[in-house]
Order: structure tokens, then C-alpha cells, then sequence
């Protein structure tokens, strides 16, 4: 694991509330991620996970609380800023651009750090033109780190649930982020292909030197690969620490099972 600045979490969630109506989707949340660090989110169905990551993302407004990402005030952040910060994720059901090579849909992911407008892309002013190139360029890199090389030039429609993943996964590092979401990624996966997903994950912190949060209902992918993990139900924290330690956890047990 990359070593972590113990003095200033890359993100920090302080006695974060969300509701819906009546709903108490999240109820006081809180914990740190340290740079470096992945870090599971785990938790039954409706314990508020993926509500979380919605409010990291600015896609929710919090009740109450606080989010900080690198020192830095995240909810005053706008919505359309969160990327350019250094925020980057992927989603549980797949937003990719269907009709697109998988090398569009790449670079579509760098938009956020590129800096001509509508009319210098149009007029392909001498600066959009070289951006385009840099994109180009890097969106090939992470298509041969993800292994999708061969698959460049195909239209996303015309390929297999598991590579069209690898191929969000690629459209996120686009962005160049330093936090990582991800929403389920082993989802409509088999087993073969989780394996290899937590390897590639593993992979993708060490060379890009990136910290990453995920939320995954594959219990043996998040214990296997996460350096801490924080456990939800009912959308308060129930459990946090080292995934052995979280594993054997009571009220996780609990959580689960409906027994200790």
C-alpha cells in the first residue's frame, strides 16, 4: 500500500444525515480515508452505501454534516467541479455511450481536465487540437493498463457485460482522479472475472498512485483487497477497522444474519 499522510485523511465524512421524507437514509456517518488506502463500504441492501457515495459525488445535498476531500470543503463544491478536483467514479448500472468506440468513450473521461471551449474544439484552434491529441494519448495508456487495447476501435454496444466495465473503469481514471469511487464493480460479474477484478483494482492503485472507495455487495472481493473497512445498516456506522477485524464484527453478524 502506497504509505498514508496520517495527519490529513484524503477524505473525511463528519456526522453526515440524509432524508428522504420520513427516510433516514443516513443518520451521523462518519469515518476517514486515508491517501492511499482502499476502503470497502459494505452493508445490507438499503443501509445507505450507495447514498453516501451520491453525497461524495455532489449528485445529494446532506442534512447535516460535512464532507472534506484533500483539505477542502466538498459541499460547497459545485456539482460540475467535483472531476476537476479529483474525483472520479463509476456507477452500479453502466453510463457508457453506447454507439461510441471504446477510445471516444476514454477520452470522453479527460473532458473535465481540458480547457478549449465549444469554439476552439470547433474551429480546431492549434491548443484544442493538441488537448485532443494529450487525450488521445493517455486514453490509449489506460486501455493497454486495463488490458483493452485490441478492443479500442469497437463500439461499446458490440462488447461483453465485464470488458464494457473495465471500460467505465477506464473512462473514470480519464479524469485523472485522486479519489476512485466505485459503485459495485463486480456486479453481473462471474467468479472468474472477480478475481480478476480484484486484481486489477489492486493494480490500478499501485500505477496511477490512487485512493479508492468502494461500495460491493462481494464480501470475499472487499475483504481480499481493502486495507479498512466501514460497515453501514439502516444508514448509521456499525463497524469499522481492518477487514478481518470487521468480518467477525457482532453487530455485522448481525446485520446479515439477524443473529450475533
Amino acid at each position: 500500500m502506497i504509505e498514508a499522510a496520517a495527519s490529513q485523511p484524503l477524505l473525511r465524512v463528519q456526522d453526515v444525515a440524509v432524508h428522504f421524507g420520513g427516510i433516514v437514509a443516513l443518520d451521523g456517518v462518519s469515518f476517514d480515508v486515508a491517501p492511499g488506502q482502499i476502503v470497502g463500504l459494505i452493508g445490507p441492501n438499503g443501509a445507505g452505501k450507495t447514498t453516501l457515495f451520491n453525497c461524495v459525488s455532489r449528485l445529494y445535498e446532506c442534512d447535516r454534516g460535512e464532507i472534506d476531500f484533500d483539505g477542502r470543503a466538498l459541499l460547497s463544491v459545485p456539482r460540475h467541479r467535483v472531476a476537476a478536483l479529483g474525483i472520479g467514479r463509476t456507477f452500479q448500472n453502466l453510463a457508457l455511450f453506447r454507439t461510441m468506440s471504446v477510445l471516444d468513450n476514454v477520452m470522453v473521461g479527460h473532458h473535465c481536465r481540458t480547457r478549449g471551449g465549444f469554439f476552439a474544439n470547433a474551429l480546431r484552434l492549434p491548443h484544442a487540437v493538441k488537448s485532443d491529441r494529450a487525450a488521445a494519448e493517455q486514453a490509449r495508456s489506460l486501455l493497454a493498463l486495463l488490458e483493452l487495447e485490441a478492443v479500442a476501435g469497437t463500439r461499446v454496444s458490440e462488447l461483453p457485460f465485464g470488458t464494457q466495465k473495465r471500460v467505465e473503469l477506464a473512462r473514470a481514471l480519464a479524469a485523472e482522479p485522486k479519489l476512485l469511487l466505485l459503485d459495485e464493480p463486480a456486479s453481473g460479474l462471474n467468479h472468474e472475472e472477480v478475481g480478476k477484478l480484484g486484481e486489477l483494482i489492486r493494480q490500478v492503485r499501485e500505477r496511477l498512485r490512487l485512493t479508492v472507495l468502494l461500495v460491493e455487495h462481494h464480501m470475499n472481493l472487499v475483504m481480499s483487497i481493502s486495507d479498512w473497512v466501514v460497515a453501514l445498516n439502516f444508514g448509521r456506522r456499525i463497524a469499522q477497522g481492518a477487514p478481518a477485524e470487521v468480518r467477525e464484527h457482532p453487530e455485522l453478524v448481525r446485520a446479515y444474519l439477524g443473529t450475533a
